[in-house]
Order: C-alpha cells, then sequence, then structure tokens
C-alpha cells in the first residue's frame, strides 16, 4: 500500500544537552528530516550531534527563545513540522497518532500536545503541570513564533487547531542546580519582556505573585500530592518569577543611570 502521509520536519533547539537530547533525537527517528540548531554548546553537544547520521546541525547565536525557534523554523524543508525541546520524547504510542495525523486529510493546521512531566525519572502528577499544552505539530506554512514573547513562546496559527490524545514526555527536572538554573534564567528573560512593555517594579507585585505562583500550584493545583518532588518544582518556579521582578528592578535601575548619564 503506498504511503500516502505527507513528510515530517523534527525540529530541536539546543545548548548544552548532553543526557537529554540523545533520548529525544531516538525518539524522532521517524521524521524525515531532524534539523537541530545549536547555540554554541560547550558540553559536547554540537560534537555529537555533528557524528549523528540523521541529523543537520546548525550553530546560531542564541538571542531569546522566539528568535531561535523561529530561525529554526525557517531551515525546514517540509510543511509538517514536529518542533521539540531538548528534554521531550515522543513515546511510540503519540509517534503513531502523529504519523496517523499527518496521513489523513482535515482542515486542522496546527496540534496542541499534553505533556507528561518528569521529576528525574518519576511522573509528576500534579504541581500545576496536569494541564500543561503546548503546540507541537503544525505546518510550517500556517503558523509563526509570536513576536510578542521572548521566552515561553507560543505561535500564530493561520486556521484550525487540534488536541492529539498521547502526551509527550518532558524531562523537566535532572538536577537541583540544572532545574534552578533554569527558573532564573527563564525569569530574566520574562524581565526583558516585561521591561519592553513598559511594566514597572513594585515590591507588592513581587510578594504578591511570587507567593501566589507557589501557593496556586502546591495548594490548589495539588503539588504536595507529589510529596517531596511537588514542594522542589513548585519552590523553584515561584523563585522564577521572583527572580523576574528582581531582574525588572535591575533593568529599570540601569536604564536611569544611562538616562542621567548622557543628560547634558
Amino acid at each position: 500500500m503506498m504511503d500516502t502521509r505527507e513528510k515530517i520536519t523534527a525540529l530541536i533547539i539546543t545548548f548544552n544537552e548532553i543526557g537529554y537530547i540523545e533520548k529525544c533525537l531516538d525518539s524522532v527517528s521517524f521524521a524525515d528530516e531532524i534539523i537541530v540548531v545549536d547555540s554554541f554548546s560547550t558540553d559536547g553537544t554540537y560534537e555529537y550531534l555533528l557524528n549523528h547520521p540523521k541529523v543537520k546541525v546548525i550553530q546560531n547565536p542564541f538571542e531569546n527563545f522566539t528568535a531561535q525557534k523561529s530561525f529554526a523554523l525557517k531551515q525546514a524543508t517540509n510543511d509538517w513540522v514536529l518542533f521539540l525541546d531538548a528534554d521531550e520524547v515522543v513515546p511510540t504510542s503519540l509517534k503513531d497518532e502523529i504519523l496517523n495525523t499527518v496521513s489523513g486529510e482535515g482542515d486542522i493546521v496546527a496540534y496542541w500536545f499534553y505533556r507528561q512531566f518528569m521529576f528525574q525519572d518519576e511522573k509528576l502528577k500534579f504541581s500545576g503541570w496536569q494541564t500543561d499544552k503546548n503546540y507541537r505539530l503544525f505546518r510550517k506554512s500556517k503558523a509563526k513564533f509570536s513576536d510578542r514573547r521572548i521566552v515561553h513562546e507560543t505561535l500564530d496559527v493561520e486556521g484550525t487547531s487540534g488536541i492529539l490524545t498521547e502526551k509527550l514526555i518532558h524531562y523537566c527536572y535532572k538536577n537541583y542546580e540544572d532545574y534552578k538554573s533554569k527558573m532564573l534564567n527563564y525569569g530574566r528573560l520574562k524581565a526583558i519582556e516585561c521591561f519592553y512593555r513598559e511594566r514597572k517594579f513594585n515590591y507588592a507585585s513581587m510578594y504578591l505573585k511570587t507567593g501566589w505562583k507557589f501557593f496556586n500550584h502546591y495548594i490548589l493545583r495539588l503539588g504536595f500530592l507529589d510529596g517531596k518532588k511537588g514542594f522542589i518544582i513548585c519552590y523553584l518556579n515561584a523563585l522564577g518569577v521572583s527572580e523576574r521582578f528582581k531582574e525588572l528592578k535591575r533593568l529599570e535601575q540601569k536604564n536611569e543611570l544611562a538616562y542621567y548619564l548622557v543628560m547634558p
């Protein structure tokens, strides 16, 4: 029987992803094209990718997540794109659903994926992640990354969206320092986004939103049912919110200093 499905390009961006990228690439080996955009890794990721028989690797300086993903999207030669983070894995059941989806006819041009978060090798069932979903499979011709965000980027989609049933596996937590560094970095990038939207720092918002983040994920979203790992995740997520406000304050102070230095 003739294979009528359209071809798929798998896209991934990386920076120091040894320990993650191997499983990710294995899980997307069914893709017709695999392109990885690396932002000058120093841990051997780039060398590993260079020697991978199915991967085309391109190095590009990292500005922010939206810019890097937009650059990667331009490299794809197929219309259907499967865009993953390096710490995500496509299980067999989801692979089958993806292949069936691009084999069928329909007017849906982009699909949301639900994600199963992993704390090392254990499932996180709660902690605010139980309803998390992201665009991961879409037509390049009908979608682009929104320039309104530089972190936790999303798509502007021209057409109808759908949701796949099977979950993507997300190995979000490698160790404490790795996840802490990730949350702090997200917080700083979010601060830049807020700064350019002219949102102002104030202590009340910092304390209220940081506290709310922890309370919402740990209590209301049942993070306490995940035990110690739930507390760690919820605490570090709240730390990222706190860092956003601290960085926003630093940006405002730096801007004020620059203003006074250039005054006649």
